[in-house]
């Protein structure tokens, strides 16, 4: 949650800097990379709190805990790659998209093992 409000700040203090007012979304292209880099990250929160939950809870806290340190630092330098350069979120996107799919066979895999094995 720390990170989606820092991205948040950095949509204001954009807004600020280029004199943007909401509702505006338009503007200064740095404006709109950091936008759209704090939208993104919003968009992708619920699924990656989700399946990080299931994954603690039914594969196993620390492999879970990692993962997501691993994942929020990716969304971090994805959010600077962005800001900085619209192809700069590449890389930091595919690790993060990577690290999504991990915690999500991680969570299928806990809930198998949970309710099918005695």
């Amino acid at each position: 949650v720390l990170f989606l409000a820092y991205f948040v700040l950095q949509v204001i203090y954009a807004r600020r800097k280029h004199k943007i007012s909401p509702p505006e979304t338009k503007g200064h292209p740095e404006f709109e990379r950091i936008f759209r880099a704090q939208v993104n990250c919003s968009e992708y929160f619920p699924i990656f709190i989700s399946l990080l939950w299931v994954a603690g809870i039914f594969f196993h806290q620390g492999v879970a805990a990692v993962c997501g340190l691993l994942y929020l630092y990716t969304r971090f330098k994805y959010f600077h790659g962005y800001a900085t350069d619209a192809q700069g979120r590449l890389g930091p996107l595919y690790a993060s998209a990577r690290l999504l799919w991990l915690l999500l066979g991680l969570a299928v895999a806990g809930l198998l093992a949970h309710f099918l094995l005695p």
